[in-house]
């Protein structure tokens, strides 16, 4: 494994990140700290999270997933080994939304404080918000990376025409880019990204790093049936999943997974990794288990064979 760049930011990576949606909500404290000390051990140094994370359970306010982050940063005092990226935007209060500099400036020291940290290395504008010029929200952008609380920026949900805008704007303003995109992006999701984002991306140099890269746990071969929906809190999602396309990608990673003693999540990562376009796929994990099937992917290496019969089985 080599590291990736993350677009012209010159912030290296491990081509897979640990997807911190679940810290606070599926797994508490305790077992995050055990799969963040394992992830780091295996060599990696990618974290994704959001200021939002995990405001939708039970319960949570918002700004679960950043602390237990912070605290284990604080603990384990390996701030230097660690990328992380966290998110602004999405709602977290009536009062605290959107990309207004005002907002992203106040919404900055709440992440800093979490995360018990100085400086944020990828800071992403968590979603779209038109109601802002996109001036605006660049110009809080290049303040805060003048102040070095933030080393690079991404975004996060942008449609290819927002994202075109934003890098022209940045240009013309001479004000920092979008050095990455997080978009939806898998096996089974692959128009929207291919047919619109992917070739924007590959000719500006910005890094990719796609959430839901196992479809929401759909890829690991879990969900079969709308009997198995039942397994996770999460398997409801998945039912929309269960159609002919969905079985024949299923099968295929079976195959692939049966070739190279695998399993079909750590195909369908290493399907990821080895896109052109993709710097870092990000992917969570409940337990050391599922943490070792994505350790795995991020070594595993697919022939054109391999690849071929995956693209075929879910062209879109």
């Amino acid at each position: 494994m080599e590291k990736r760049l993350l677009g012209n930011s010159g912030i290296a990576v491990m081509p897979l990140a640990f997807g911190g949606n679940v810290f606070g909500w599926t797994i508490d404290e305790k077992t995050s700290f055990e799969l963040l000390d394992a992830f780091i051990a295996a060599g990696f140094n990618f974290i994704d999270t959001a200021d939002v994370y995990s405001r939708w359970a039970p319960g949570n306010k918002g700004g679960e997933s950043e602390t237990i982050i912070g605290k284990w940063v604080h603990k384990s005092n390996n701030r230097n080994k660690v990328v992380i990226a966290t998110k602004v935007g999405k709602e977290m209060a009536p009062d605290k939304k959107g990309l207004s500099k005002k907002y992203i400036i106040d919404a900055v020291e709440a992440s800093l404080q979490r995360l018990q940290t100085d400086y944020i290395d990828l800071y992403q504008s968590h979603d779209e918000d038109t109601a802002t010029p996109l001036e605006e929200t660049l110009e809080a952008y290049h303040q805060l990376i003048q102040q070095g609380k933030v080393r690079a920026i991404g975004a996060s949900n942008y449609n290819a025409a927002r994202l075109a805008e934003a890098l022209r704007v940045s240009k013309q303003l001479q004000l920092p880019r979008y050095d990455t995109l997080q978009p939806l992006y898998n096996l089974y999701d692959r128009e929207v990204f291919e047919k619109e984002l992917e070739p924007l991306c590959l000719e500006h140099n910005v890094g990719v790093i796609n959430y839901f890269a196992l479809a929401s746990g759909f890829l690991t071969g879990k969900y079969r049936s709308e009997t198995d929906l039942n397994k996770s809190i999460r398997g409801q999602g998945n039912k929309k999943y269960l159609n002919d396309r969905g079985f024949a990608i299923l099968h295929a990673l079976d195959a692939v997974a049966a070739q190279y003693s695998a399993t079909p999540a750590q195909v369908a990562i290493a399907w990821l990794i080895a896109r052109k376009s993709v710097t870092a796929p990000i992917a969570s994990a409940t337990n050391l288990e599922q943490l070792q099937d994505l350790i795995k992917a991020a070594s595993l290496q697919l022939n054109a064979e391999a690849i071929t019969l995956l693209d075929r089985a879910s062209a879109w």
